[in-house]
């Protein structure tokens, strides 16, 4: 049975990044174009840093794809670095590397500057820093684009919103929400105005302060069908899955399935959603979405929510104390370049993992090799389910 499979691989200053996807079926039509626009997407966003004015991210494909059709081998994919230019010397895999500018020393709290250093025996936590950077989730971006195209067959549509930018929220009802298109152009992707202008204003306050800010976005997938998942094992529920994905994502500290941490605090009178049957449809359904589309790790036909918490990005401006690995004598963190709000690319990075899951999830159900043996048992699966 194919496994929809995948690894990236590149620093932040090399070359460029490199995604591998396997398990893909053939006949998926598929071009850059269908990757590139979230390539995009995620580089937007009010608060985001200098590295964006350099680079212009778009993938190239160097296996797997032919003539704009997946041949069911592993896909390669290729994302340049424009800032390779001015770092080619410093990060040249070559041994005459220029190793003694831009090391680091003096490790940043709250990065995996200094774990990382003590883990793999890195006296230059640069060799931390470049794998561990935020950087990566364009090649992760990359990845999710060809499970949404996978998706997209099935008439599943993944999005994302802002919901909180350090202390102020939205008014926004997630469940309600259909499309990027309505507020992908907007500064912060949060559809409620006044919030975002508010949301802005904070982020202005931190920036002049040297300071940085998070949030919490929330991603939805619809038309996801019930059954995906499994109540059997730990390691096969859809919920845990889902969050293991989501707090893999640099800076994710938090990750919710629906209203879980609101329904904490209420009865269960108030929390589970109840089930109705609509004759019509032959469908069971849901007059509310509390459990964010999944019962006992499985997907019940509801949309799937997840809200994911950012933490402030740990580069400052005014960077905090720390100590010198080498001389062991306190000193400011070193700084480098960031953004200071960095909540609306991880909405998109967000959408990347749901649809990898959610794709993983499709092919162990389905499985199938080629795009159309896929389509007849999906759709042999859902006239049972509509004659359950």
């Amino acid at each position: 049975m194919p496994r929809f499979e995948w690894v990236t691989a590149g620093e932040s200053h090399g070359k460029g990044l490199t995604a591998v996807v396997s398990g893909v079926p053939a006949g998926l039509p598929l071009e850059a174009k269908h990757v590139n626009v979230d390539l995009a997407r995620r580089q937007k966003g009010y608060g985001r840093g200098g590295r964006m004015k350099i680079e212009s991210d778009a993938v190239e494909f160097l296996a797997g794809v032919r003539a704009g059709v997946a041949l069911g081998s592993p896909i390669s994919m290729w994302i340049q670095n424009r800032d390779w230019k001015n770092w080619s010397q410093i990060m040249s895999p070559e041994p005459d590397a220029v190793t003694d500018r831009r090391t680091l020393t003096r490790p940043r709290p709250g990065h995996a500057d200094l774990v990382g250093g003590l883990k793999y025996n890195h006296q230059d936590l640069r060799n931390v820093l470049e794998r561990a950077s935020a950087r990566e989730t364009a090649a992760r971006s990359a990845v999710g684009g060809i499970a949404k195209r996978l998706l997209d067959e099935f008439n599943i549509q993944i999005f994302s919103a802002v919901l909180q930018i350090g202390p102020v929220k939205a008014d926004v009802d997630v469940n309600a929400l259909e499309s990027n298109a309505e507020f992908d152009d907007s500064p912060l992707r949060c559809p409620d105005k006044e919030a975002e202008q508010k949301m802005m204003e904070y982020i202005n306050q931190r920036q002049r302060n040297g300071d940085t800010c998070g949030g919490v976005a929330a991603v939805v997938a619809r038309g996801v069908p019930p059954g995906l998942g499994s109540h059997t094992a730990w390691n096969r529920k859809l919920d845990g899955r889902i969050a293991q994905a989501m707090m893999s994502i640099q800076a994710i500290k938090g990750v919710s399935i629906g209203e879980g941490m609101r329904v904490a605090g209420v009865p269960g009178s108030e929390a589970h959603d109840e089930i109705f049957y609509d004759d019509a449809r032959r469908a069971f359904y849901r007059k509310t979405n509390r459990a964010g589309g999944l019962e006992g790790g499985v997907t019940n036909g509801m949309p799937v929510v997840a809200l994911i918490a950012m933490k402030p990005i740990s580069t400052l401006a005014r960077p905090l104390q720390s100590v010198d690995i080498q001389t062991k004598e306190p000193f400011i963190a070193q700084k480098e370049r960031t953004d200071s709000c960095a909540v609306p690319a991880a909405g998109i990075v967000g959408e990347a993992m749901m649809a990898i899951v959610l794709a993983t999830a499709f092919l162990q159900k389905f499985g199938g090799d080629s795009l159309s043996e896929m389509k007849r048992n999906v759709d042999g699966y859902l006239e049972y389910a509509r004659n359950f």
